[in-house]
């Protein structure tokens, strides 16, 4: 396949970055874009060409479209994405991937059936630190993770990402990556424990989602961890971190797109300058070539990391541990 033709669903928010940067790929071209809101695909169609719809299933019944992104807010991920798959069209899901199991559950078992190309939108994991990071840790042994990811409140009082039902709270939808990348440097999680509180946010509009939780993580390899969100900080202060205490009696501190290593003893880890394939790029080329290992998150990987937070919301509402299903092998 010399040209990958694509389509769109979703032309808000983030299906910009992604658009943007498809459309600089010299063997790719987006033909069609859908959205609810028929001005944004028409805007988006007007500006970079092809076809807009408002319903996706005409869309992929009527353009000719080798692959589809599904840039989409947590609570508008449906059965459409499966339909693709099944339809032999390769994939690619904005983060997180589903708010429930069974729907993920669903989706791959498409993707695994058709064998169709399938990528989920965890950025970090194409960023030379992050990659510098992996290979240093492969072996070391972990005995603890510690992370957190606090800041405010995306959008205006009548915004989706506030409301628990549509979101999943700030570990679902936000602190997705933190957990993605702890999964991609620490190995799999395989049990959680959610507690969480509104106390804050309490004189903010339309606002169900906890303003703080705290979740224990049970990894495969025997180490354990916390994450920490909040969603209080409106004025202002937020911050997100993720270390990692290794072998040796050292912690690994870990920003976005950049760590150190305490103590600070001489060891250094080689980070490479060369540019990496973009997330988009890995895509394509992944469709162009057939080989699903220049993607680096899978669906599979993908809902793996949706089910930690996935299990940790029931975990909450039952107060008990959850074991999180395995998918990603």
């Amino acid at each position: 396949m010399s040209n990958v033709k694509v389509g769109f669903v979703g032309a808000g928010g983030m299906a910009n970055a992604h658009i943007s940067q498809v459309a600089t790929i010299e063997d790719a071209t987006i033909v069609a874009f859908c959205d609810v809101m028929e001005e944004r695909a028409q805007t988006a169609a007007d500006h970079y060409g092809g076809q807009y719809y408002t319903d996706a299933q005409r869309m992929l019944d009527e353009a000719d479209i080798d692959a589809v992104y599904f840039c989409l807010p947590p609570f508008a991920h449906s059965d459409i994405e499966r339909i693709a798959a099944a339809g032999g069209h390769h994939i690619f899901v904005e983060k997180p991937v589903s708010m429930t199991v069974d729907h993920g559950l669903e989706v791959l078992e498409a993707v695994r059936s058709t064998g169709v190309i399938s990528g989920v939108g965890y950025q970090g994991r194409y960023q030379n630190p992050e990659t510098a990071l992996r290979n240093y840790m492969r072996n070391k042994t972990i005995g603890m993770v510690a992370s957190h990811r606090w800041g405010g409140i995306a959008g205006g009082p009548d915004h989706w990402w506030r409301v628990m039902d549509k979101s999943g709270g700030m570990l679902h939808e936000q602190a997705t990556h933190q957990i993605d990348m702890i999964r991609y440097l620490a190995g799999e999680i395989t049990e959680v424990y959610k507690i969480d509180a509104m106390r804050i946010n309490v004189d903010q509009a339309n606002h169900t989602i906890p303003d703080a939780e705290v979740v224990t993580l049970q990894f495969e390899c025997g180490a354990v961890g916390q994450i920490t969100t909040t969603s209080s900080l409106v004025n202002g202060g937020g911050s997100m971190r993720t270390d990692f205490m290794l072998e040796g009696h050292i912690v690994v501190r870990l920003g976005w797109g950049s760590f150190e290593i305490l103590p600070n003893n001489g060891e250094a880890i080689e980070i490479s300058t060369e540019p990496q394939p973009g997330i988009d790029q890995a895509f394509i080329q992944a469709i162009q070539t057939g080989d699903q290992s220049l993607v680096r998150s899978s669906y599979a990987d993908g809902l793996q990391s949706a089910l930690v937070s996935i299990c940790a919301n029931q975990s909450a509402k039952e107060s008990k541990p959850v074991s999180v299903p395995q998918v990603a092998s």
